[in-house]
Formats: structure tokens, C-alpha cells, sequence
């Protein structure tokens, strides 16, 4: 099938020490960390790993992250994360971080979400919900995949709008406060999403859906009311 990855699912439990060797900037409050990971064996766009951090007196924070990579980035992966207020993991990237430093990584993890370029894909995220979908988009890119996919993304505004710069004809924008000069401003509508879903390619689209609580089910109502049948909806929701 077209996209297909070989992962090697018995590294996922194992913790492995992954270099920071590149922050880049996203918006004001989410940036991209870039990983060197000798050992990763690679993922599957759509998956997570879980991140460890240990202080010096021993404490330890784990999280669970999505990664924004594409598969064939050997021996690299690359995390967005917003800046939380009060986050302890996000607050350290965000504040303390620096190119040099090491973290352990685990995974990866979760093959639900998983999309490996082998059927339509319909890609729906709001905020940093974009992010396993942008390692979608990249894989798609970087394999040339001939298998059609569409994203529409939500954010406050354009400054919010995390990879804003690598989005092409694919991608549909949804801005919820503040809008460029001619762009409507309000929360992902039916219009949008029917919109998408008229232009279905034979086999169907597969839905995935990213975001908060709320948007993941605004979002994952609108789909069913255009017609997007229930179990090709997948969803990824946090907060």
C-alpha cells in the first residue's frame, strides 16, 4: 500500500536519550523542539511517545506528546509544544530549555490515530491539535503520496496559527477572534466541513479529528451531520 511504515514496536517500552539540538518558534506561546534520537526506530504520522524529565533531586515529570515529524526524518523527532500556564514540562521547554539538553523519550505509542498514507484522509485540529496531523501532511509531502488529503485548521488568529508558513492549497484556515482583511471570523461551521466533504474522493474520506474536548466534539458533530459516516471518525482530544 502507498505510505507504508515498518515500525519496530519492541523499542516502544524501551526509554531512550534524546538530544535538544533546535528550538524554533511557532507563534508566541508554542514552539517546535527539534530531537536527535539515534535509536528511534521510527512512527507512524498521528502517533505519540511519553517524555521524561528528571530534576537533579530526583523528581521526575513524564508527559504524553505527539510527534510532528514525518517518519523519515531518521533519527530525529521534533514535538510542538504550547507554553501551559503553570506546566511544568512545557514551562521548562518554554523557559529553561536549551539546545544541548537531554530528556528520555518512550515509544512510539498508539496506533488509533495512526494514518500511513494508504486511504483519503480529512485532517480537523484546532490550537496544537494540528500537530499530529501536521506530521501527516509532511509524510504526505515528503512520499509524494497521490492519495488525496485536506486539512482545516482552527486558531484565534493568525498569529496563533502554529506551522502558518507550511500550509499550501491543502489547507483550509479557520480563525475563531481576529482574521486577515476579508476572512470571516467565528468557530468551524457546518458550511466549512460540508464544504470539504463535497469534494469526496471515491473511497470515502477518513476523518481524523484533533483538539480540545470541546472543539473535538463541535467538530466531530458537524462531520456526522454532512454525511461522514461514525466509524471513520477518529478522534484525539485533550484538556
Amino acid at each position: 500500500m502507498p505510505g507504508r511504515i515498518a515500525v519496530n514496536t519492541d523499542t516502544a517500552t524501551t526509554w531512550q536519550r534524546a538530544t535538544l539540538t533546535e528550538i524554533r518558534r511557532e507563534t508566541p506561546r508554542a514552539a517546535t523542539f527539534r530531537f536527535a534520537v539515534p535509536g528511534w526506530h521510527g512512527h507512524v504520522p498521528g502517533q505519540h511517545l511519553m517524555l521524561r524529565l528528571t530534576a537533579e533531586d530526583g523528581y521526575v515529570a513524564q508527559r504524553h506528546y505527539s510527534v510532528a515529524s514525518p517518519p523519515d526524518d531518521a533519527g530525529h523527532i521534533e514535538l510542538t509544544l504550547d507554553h501551559v500556564e503553570g506546566g511544568e514540562v512545557s514551562g521548562w521547554f518554554h523557559t529553561v530549555a536549551k539546545p544541548g539538553d537531554t530528556v528520555e523519550v518512550r515509544g512510539p505509542h498508539s496506533g488509533f490515530f495512526a494514518w500511513t498514507g494508504d486511504r483519503p484522509a480529512l485532517l480537523v485540529g484546532a490550537g496544537s491539535g494540528v500537530v499530529p496531523l501536521m506530521s501527516m501532511l509532511r509524510h504526505h509531502r515528503a512520499r509524494e503520496l497521490s492519495v488525496p488529503l485536506r486539512l482545516l485548521v482552527s486558531a484565534r488568529g493568525p498569529e496563533d496559527l502554529i506551522y502558518a508558513s507550511e500550509y499550501g492549497a491543502e489547507t483550509t484556515p479557520v480563525f475563531t477572534r481576529s482574521a486577515p482583511r476579508g476572512v470571516p471570523v467565528g468557530r468551524l461551521s457546518a458550511a466549512q466541513v460540508a464544504t470539504l466533504l463535497a469534494d469526496r474522493p471515491e473511497r470515502g474520506w477518513e476523518a481524523y479529528v484533533c483538539g480540545s474536548n470541546g472543539f473535538a466534539e463541535h467538530a466531530s458533530r458537524l462531520l456526522v451531520a454532512a454525511g461522514q459516516p461514525v466509524d471513520r471518525i477518529r478522534i484525539e482530544r485533550f484538556g
